[in-house]
């Protein structure tokens, strides 16, 4: 196994095996290349996805091990039900993609910084217009409450980001997201890292040859056209 950081071509869209990754930085595959549509799609197909600040090159990641959320897994609290029964809300996808991305990268500009950048932005947005990236959001009393966007291309929704404006709003998000995916009999969400927030919701670690697999075995899945249309998401938490 050559576990080496490699130099993306500026032309050829391709990935080393994503086994080949760096064991220090974990999971570091690979620099360079663009964030362009074919080249985004093939990396989430093939278990990689980018990760960088705005003053880094283009880092490309497929760490040892992977956080995965099983939708049977998805733990819901009681405070949570309770919460929602007296503030009841609102759920659509695909209605405000730009105010989801823009309101995950400035709740994040408020603490620690951001991994979307500009370009990675200008990116996901191209990725939303060509089908392959979504946005689930929440909404209270007519206002944007919560939300998160993702990649989805076959049976796993590749989890990005999310952000809340009102309490529980992302955990909201995050229930109507693993419902709306058990409808449609998908695989499972990738969240690409070990979570400690994501953890306490049923969120677990594996191993990256064994992500691989499942990952192979999702391609076989065949997404509803109808699924990611802009729509409210009616009895979305029965």
């Amino acid at each position: 196994m050559r576990n080496q950081l490699y130099q993306l071509s500026e032309t050829d869209i391709a990935f080393p095996n994503p086994e080949y990754a760096l064991t220090s930085p974990d999971g570091l595959l690979a620099i360079g290349g663009d964030l362009s549509l074919p080249r985004l799609s093939n990396a989430y197909k093939s278990g990689i996805f980018p990760w960088f600040s705005e003053d880094e090159p283009i880092m490309w990641w497929s760490p040892s091990e992977r956080g995965i959320f099983e939708l049977d897994d998805f733990h819901i609290s009681k405070s949570l039900r309770k919460h929602l029964k007296k503030h009841p809300v609102k759920v659509t996808i695909n209605n405000a993609f730009e105010e989801v991305i823009e309101a995950c990268r400035d709740q994040r500009l408020d603490t620690d910084g951001t991994w979307i950048t500009s370009d990675m932005l200008d990116a996901y947005t191209n990725a939303h217009n060509a089908g392959i990236a979504h946005s689930l959001e929440v909404w209270s009393n007519g206002e944007l409450a919560g939300g998160l966007y993702g990649i989805m291309q076959n049976g796993v929704f590749c989890g990005e980001s999310m952000f809340h404006h009102q309490t529980n709003c992302s955990k909201l998000a995050m229930w109507a997201l693993v419902n709306w995916l058990k409808r449609h009999n998908a695989h499972f969400i990738d969240c690409q890292l070990e979570n400690p927030y994501l953890m306490t919701l049923g969120a677990k670690v594996v191993p990256r040859s064994k992500f691989l697999t499942k990952l192979k075995a999702a391609r076989t899945y065949t997404l509803n056209p109808i699924m990611w249309q802009p729509q409210e998401l009616n009895a979305i938490y029965e």
